[in-house]
């Protein structure tokens, strides 16, 4: 994690990294001003807290009230030497814990990170640098000792070289890299996370057999990602990017919208629009980009080489965004590297949406062919040693297609996590499969899956197929546990060269009736590819394009980021359009207008419901205030401190509206209820007197965001090499 540091007035100092500020400062007996803690005593904090996190954990997992445990940390300085300190933490368990859970907590606060990264011992690197913002050394695991190389099937070069290629396209992008997280809690089973320093949002997960493997799949999928754009889906560009000469790629097109608002000539095909636009509802304005909102310029395309003849087909941006996702995005070291894995990860998903929704009962894998397998048999008695039953399940549903599943139970929960993989090598596909199953989890997160069910309409919900797509925690029917399955177990290989691999995936899309069309990105330095297969591999359905279009940012953006500069008029005519709209009242505004706000301000917590309460009140509808708080109060989770400031806009709004009661009478209890400050802010916002309580004043040129300004100047720097790129 990169946390830079700003020098305040005297010894004061503030310390930025992610979304937050720590201000420290030094004693009065050390020349400070005492007016924070010192760098030291959060040092010291942070062990305990650690701890007490682990304590947590441990109690949340097992229904275990944490009201009456209490933990305290001591440092115990050596007189001779100061530096050589005992930390001694003390926890304080309630008599009816049993034994087995005082074993259990102690153990828990055994793995506090703070304290194993203390006891392994840090190493310190110092150094002058020319530039903090230029400096782009990645902040990666240092190159492997020796000239070994290590090859893993399906990879044209070693996982070194792909390591030292990846990082390099990052730096020299200006991308700070770092590692935030490692897992490593089965056998050959490795994952971490990774992030651009500089904005956090930018963030993949890699996953392998190795941790170089690990490294290299996090790093493709970073370079996949920023190529495909897939960081700022949704995101508002800013008004440079928007006004800028392109706004996705150089080889964009724009297509201007018609009188009549149909879909212009010349956008997708005749195989794609009968797929996109069924019942003939969709229109010109229903693509126009959300990124951007260029309303004036139409709609912006992408080009794709349709695989069947070569031919150039034109995709709207608002499109892909809407409906793909990451899905069918790949980053190689060559080109058909690239379309190996993208076909391969299309299969998966689509395999396994027909597997659920159709409850499909897949045979299990013999075991003399796992036999074949030793490193990841291991891995699997390693989870079953902890408790967990593993199935590992054939889903190439009988040979056709390169998908394997495995499927974890948790007898402590009764959920269940089938994890799926795809690779024409059936031993990459299961190894694929048992990486994504632990793919940054502890043992703890498996506690996090939902019990199977017989409801087969709760399991064939579209919903439930995007829930499995983002995290796998979409429900499972009990019909995909029988014993009696579906298929025979088929003993596939589709594996040969990438080459033939990548044409063997083409022609089993051909045989099922589908379309491909391929994107190609190299302008970084990597082949990226990007293949949409109508009809086949969206993740939302596609009448999204019509009935939850992102673009529905492009109605309220610019009033929202300007609301404290609205008239009344402005402000009437925008709370009525929200109140037409339908929009879900617990939308949060950053899903709403593509901004990202600091989630620890009241911008990041605000949703239509809060934002219409305070529009209400500033045009003094006392009445439909009201009306929102008591929906706010009834179902929320916001602060604290926000629902205690608005259960006091309720008492004041009711004795507003009641003709026998006067707000003086009240006054003096209701500040000693919610404070002084709370209070003259609540009389001021019902009376009119403070509008937007709790909102900073913000705008189009998106003054103080800092999360969202970050996001657009990460994608400024991919910005620039894409223009630089076609000169």
């Amino acid at each position: 994690m990169e946390i830079k540091v700003n020098f305040l007035d005297n010894l004061r100092l503030e310390a930025k990294f992610d979304d937050f500020t720590v201000v420290t400062d030094q004693p009065i007996r050390y020349k400070g001003d005492g007016s924070a803690p010192s760098p030291f005593d959060y040092f010291l904090a942070s062990s305990a807290m650690c701890a007490a996190y682990f304590v947590k954990v441990y109690c949340l997992s097992r229904d275990i009230p944490t009201e009456n445990i209490r933990l305290s940390q001591n440092n115990i300085v050596d007189p001779e030497n100061r530096y050589n300190q005992i930390f001694k933490i003390q926890v304080e368990l309630p008599e009816d814990i049993s034994e087995k859970d005082r074993q259990g907590i102690l153990r828990s606060i055994e793995r506090c990170t703070v304290k194993k990264v203390v006891q392994t011992g840090p190493e310190f690197q110092i150094e002058v640098v020319e530039n903090l913002d230029e400096d782009t050394q990645a902040l990666l695991m240092g190159a492997p000792e020796g000239s070994a190389l290590t090859y893993i099937e399906g990879k044209d070069l070693p996982l070194e070289q792909t390591i030292a290629n990846m990082t390099q396209i990052l730096a020299d992008l200006g991308m700070k890299i770092e590692i935030a997280s490692w897992r490593n809690i089965v056998p050959h089973v490795w994952s971490l996370h990774i992030r651009d320093a500089a904005s956090p949002m930018c963030f993949t997960n890699g996953k392998g057999a190795t941790k170089e493997a690990a490294l290299a799949s996090a790093l493709g999928e970073f370079i996949e990602r920023l190529n495909c754009n897939f960081f700022y889906n949704d995101q508002f560009f800013g008004e440079e990017i928007a006004n800028s000469e392109f706004v996705h790629y150089p080889n964009e097109k724009w297509f201007p919208l018609t009188a009549d608002d149909a879909v212009p000539s010349g956008l997708l095909d005749s195989y794609c629009l009968p797929i996109y636009d069924p019942e003939g509802e969709l229109q010109g304005s229903h693509l126009i980009d959300t990124n951007s909102g260029r309303r004036d310029r139409g709609i912006c395309a992408l080009p794709f080489r349709r695989h069947s003849d070569g031919e150039t087909v034109y995709f709207p941006s608002n499109l892909i965004e809407n409906l793909y996702l990451s899905n069918g995005m790949s980053a190689g070291n060559t080109l058909v590297e690239a379309q190996v894995q993208c076909l391969s990860e299309i299969f998966e998903r689509a395999v396994k949406r027909e597997i659920l929704e159709n409850e499909i009962a897949l045979p299990d894998v013999p075991a003399e062919v796992m036999a074949r397998y030793p490193d990841l048999v291991e891995a699997v008695q390693a989870l079953e040693a902890q408790g967990y039953p593993i199935l590992v399940k054939d889903a190439s549903l009988g040979g056709q297609f390169p998908v394997m599943c495995v499927t974890l139970m948790n007898p402590r929960t009764g959920g269940v996590f089938a994890s799926f993989g795809a690779h024409p090598s059936m031993h990459v596909a299961l190894e694929r499969s048992l990486t994504e199953l632990m793919q940054g989890r502890s043992f703890e997160g498996l506690n996090d899956f939902q019990p199977p069910t017989f409801n087969s309409m709760a399991v064939s919900e579209p919903n439930n197929f995007v829930e499995h797509f983002i995290d796998s925690s979409g429900l499972v029917s009990w019909r995909f546990f029988s014993a009696s399955s579906d298929y025979d177990f088929a003993d596939w290989d589709f594996s040969g060269s990438n080459a033939e691999e990548s044409e063997r995936l083409f022609d089993i899309l051909a045989d099922i009736g589908k379309e491909a069309y391929v994107a190609v990105y190299e302008e970084l330095g990597a082949p990226v590819c990007r293949i949409l297969v109508p009809g086949y591999s969206e993740v939302y359905p596609v009448e999204d394009l019509v009935w939850d279009n992102t673009n529905v940012a492009l109605d309220y953006r610019e009033d929202i980021l300007n609301l404290h500069r609205l008239s009344d008029a402005q402000l009437l005519d925008l709370v009525e359009r929200l109140e037409e709209s339908q929009l879900d009242n617990y939308t949060d505004i950053i899903t709403l207008i593509g901004i990202e706000f600091d989630e620890n301000t009241v911008w990041g917590q605000l949703t239509i419901l809060e934002l219409k309460l305070l529009i209400y009140l500033a045009l003094g509808r006392h009445e439909d205030a009201l009306d929102c708080v008591e929906m706010f109060l009834q179902y929320n989770d916001n602060t604290v401190e926000r629902v205690l400031f608005y259960r006091a806009v309720q008492a004041v709004l009711e004795i507003e509206l009641d003709d026998e009661l006067e707000l003086d009478d009240y006054r003096y209890n209701l500040a000693r209820m919610y404070g002084d400050d709370t209070m003259e802010a609540v009389i001021g916002s019902v009376l009119g007197d403070v509008r937007f309580h709790g909102l900073t004043p913000t705008n189009m040129q998106l003054e103080g965001l800092d999360k969202h300004l970050r996001l657009i100047e990460s994608y400024k720097k991919l910005h620039a090499a894409r223009a630089s790129s076609y000169k």
